[in-house]
C-alpha cells in the first residue's frame, strides 16, 4: 500500500535543549534572511531586502562584504540581540570546492575559497558567520552547501573524454528532509534507500543509498528534466545551433538564459504554477499538456535514481516549493507510486536545515567535520 501524504514540516528528531540559542545567515543576491533559534525552537526570522541601486556600487559580490556585516549587526542591536548570548553561528555554504555532506566548522582554507568565487552571494553567508562568531569566540559552521559530492566514480563519466559530471544541488534541504523522513519512520537515515526529489525554480532529484547521495542531477547547469525556468536537458546539436544563431547573445548570454528564462516561463509565460493551475482549471489545455510534460520528467529522473539504487527504494519524498502544488504531486505521483511509498514534504525551510546542523553537533548528536578542500 503506497502512502501519500503530507507531513509535518517541523524537524525535531533530536531532543529540545533549551538556551543553545544559534543565529543562521543566509545571503541572496539582493536579501539577507537572519534568524535566531533557541535549540530548535524559532525566536525571530527577518528577511532583508537590499535596493539594487546600493549593491551597484560595488566591483562584485565579495565586495559587499562590510555592507552584509553591517547590516546583520543592526539587526541585532535593533532586536536587542546579545552576541555573548548566541552559542554558534551558522551560515549558508556557497561555492565551495567539493566535500561529502554534514556540518563543517568554517575555516582559513574555507574563507580563501570563498573569496576565490566573486560572482556568487551565498558565499558571504560563511564569511559573516565566521567574523560574528569570533566576536564572542563561539563556533561557527556550515551544513550541506550546494557542492556537495558524494557521487559514486561510476556516476562522473559522460560519452566526451573532455567532460566530467559533477553535482550542484539543493544538498541542504534534501539531506534535511531525508533525515526528517528517516526520524518519523524511526530508521536510521544511513539504513535507508532513499529518492529525494527537489522541485523549485531548479530541480535536483537524488539517489540516498544508506546516508549517502550516489547520484544527483545537477540543479544548475543542463541536467534533469525542465522546471518553473530552466531549461534542463537539451539535445546537444540543438544547443549548438541555438548559441550559433546568436538568438540570446554568445556563449555567456546563452547560458544566463538556459538557467532563469526557459521551463515553464519560456512555454507559457509565467514561472507561478498558481498561476498555471487556474490557466489549466479555466480550460487552457496548453498550459496543461507543458506542466505535464514538467511532471513527467521529473518522473522519469525518479525512474532513474530507482536503477541506480537497483529497485531496492524505501521510500520517494517529493519536497521544494513546487511541492505545495497537488496537482503536479498527483500526476508525479501516478507515474512513480509502483517503485515506493512517495510522501510530499513541501517547501524548503533552509535556516531551521542550516540551524540543525549546528544543533545537532552542538548536542554532540553529530560531530563537524573540518574542510580541507
Amino acid at each position: 500500500m503506497h502512502e501519500y501524504r503530507f507531513i509535518n514540516k517541523i524537524l525535531c528528531w533530536v531532543i529540545q535543549m533549551e538556551n543553545v540559542m544559534i543565529l543562521a545567515i543566509n545571503t541572496g543576491s539582493t536579501s539577507t534572511k537572519i534568524a535566531l533559534f533557541n535549540g530548535i525552537s524559532l525566536e525571530i526570522c527577518e528577511t532583508l531586502r537590499h535596493p539594487v541601486g546600493e549593491l551597484r556600487v560595488f566591483e562584485n559580490v565579495i565586495a559587499q562584504f562590510q555592507y552584509r556585516e553591517k547590516a546583520v549587526m543592526d539587526f541585532l542591536i535593533k532586536n536587542k540581540i546579545d552576541l555573548k548570548a548566541i552559542c554558534a553561528v551558522v551560515g549558508r555554504g556557497g561555492l565551495l570546492h567539493p566535500i561529502e555532506g554534514g556540518t563543517y566548522t568554517i575555516n582559513p582554507l574555507m574563507l580563501e575559497h570563498l573569496r576565490e568565487n566573486l560572482s556568487h552571494a551565498s558565499n558571504l553567508s560563511c564569511m559573516i558567520a565566521k567574523r560574528i562568531a569570533d566576536k564572542t569566540g563561539v563556533p561557527s559552521y556550515t551544513v550541506d552547501p550546494v557542492v556537495v559530492d558524494e557521487l559514486e566514480d561510476i556516476a562522473r563519466y559522460t560519452g566526451c573524454r573532455e567532460i566530467k559530471r559533477y553535482p550542484i544541488w539543493h544538498a541542504l534541504n534534501q539531506k534535511a528532509v531525508a533525515k526528517q523522513y528517516a526520524n518519523d519512520k524511526q530508521i536510521p537515515y544511513e539504513n535507508l534507500n532513499l529518492i529525494v526529489a527537489h522541485i523549485g525554480g531548479g530541480c535536483s532529484v537524488g539517489a540516498h543509498y544508506k546516508g549517502r547521495v550516489i547520484e544527483v542531477t545537477n540543479a544548475l547547469n543542463g541536467e534533469g528534466p525542465f522546471t518553473a525556468e530552466r531549461a534542463g536537458k537539451l539535445p546537444v546539436e540543438s544547443v549548438i545551433d541555438l548559441c550559433a544563431s546568436k538568438k540570446y547573445g554568445g556563449p555567456e548570454e546563452l547560458k544566463q538564459v538556459l538557467i532563469t528564462k526557459m521551463g515553464l516561463l519560456s512555454h507559457l509565460g509565467t514561472n507561478d504554477g498558481r498561476i498555471i493551475n487556474e490557466r489549466i482549471k479555466q480550460g487552457d489545455g496548453e498550459a496543461k499538456k507543458v506542466y505535464k510534460a514538467m511532471a513527467y520528467q521529473i518522473a522519469k529522473e525518479i525512474g532513474s535514481a530507482a536503477v541506480v539504487l537497483t529497485g531496492e527504494v524505501d521510500g520517494i519524498i517529493l519536497t521544494g516549493g513546487f511541492a505545495y502544488d497537488e496537482m503536479l504531486m498527483g500526476w508525479i505521483t501516478e507515474y512513480t507510486s509502483f517503485l515506493a511509498p512517495i510522501t510530499v514534504i513541501p517547501g524548503e525551510d533552509e535556516m531551521y536545515a542550516l540551524s540543525l546542523g549546528a544543533y545537532r553537533v552542538l548536542c554532540n548528536k553529530e560531530t563537524a567535520k573540518e574542510y580541507r578542500g
